[in-house]
């Protein structure tokens, strides 16, 4: 495949990556916008509180899991980068008669930055709060991340 060919793959996967992740992040019961500081941290005390509760957690094991939320938070915080209004941003991108590729490739390479700089650090906490889960919790994991069962399902 011819290098040119590959360049362009690869952009419009990113777009489209971060089209995805952007559109995401302006849905959901925050329609109206993304979620304020008061609104995420009630979400991250009950998605915290169900993981206790559904694994059974020791005090070591939810500092993990405390430790994890914050990097995830974190993450967040820094994929959101300055922006306020993220649909908006996608929006801004197709407002005129051409799609405005330069901004497009400016929020790519924002977003990518973002992932890359906090990213390991996600992965390790991540990893420190597995590898504290006893045999049966690490497999209770594995069941609710199967096909079809997430861990808000009512199933």
């Amino acid at each position: 495949m011819k290098p040119w060919i590959k360049r362009s793959l690869t952009a419009v996967a990113g777009i489209a990556v971060v089209i995805g992740g952007l559109t995401a992040c302006a849905r959901g019961p925050h329609e109206r916008g993304p979620m304020d500081a008061a609104h995420m941290a009630d979400m991250r005390a009950k998605v915290v509180q169900r993981v206790t509760r559904e694994l059974d957690l020791t005090a070591e094991q939810q500092q993990k899991l405390n430790v994890l939320a914050d990097k995830l938070q974190a993450q967040h915080v820094a994929l959101m980068g300055q922006s306020t209004n993220p649909r908006a941003d996608m929006q801004a991108l197709v407002a005129g008669e051409k799609f405005d590729r330069a901004r497009a490739q400016t929020l790519l390479d924002e977003k990518t930055r973002a992932v890359q700089s906090q990213g390991p650090q996600v992965i390790t906490a991540l990893a420190d709060f597995y590898d504290s889960l006893d045999a049966k919790q690490q497999a209770e994991v594995r069941e609710h991340m199967g096909p079809r069962k997430g861990w808000f399902s009512r199933d």
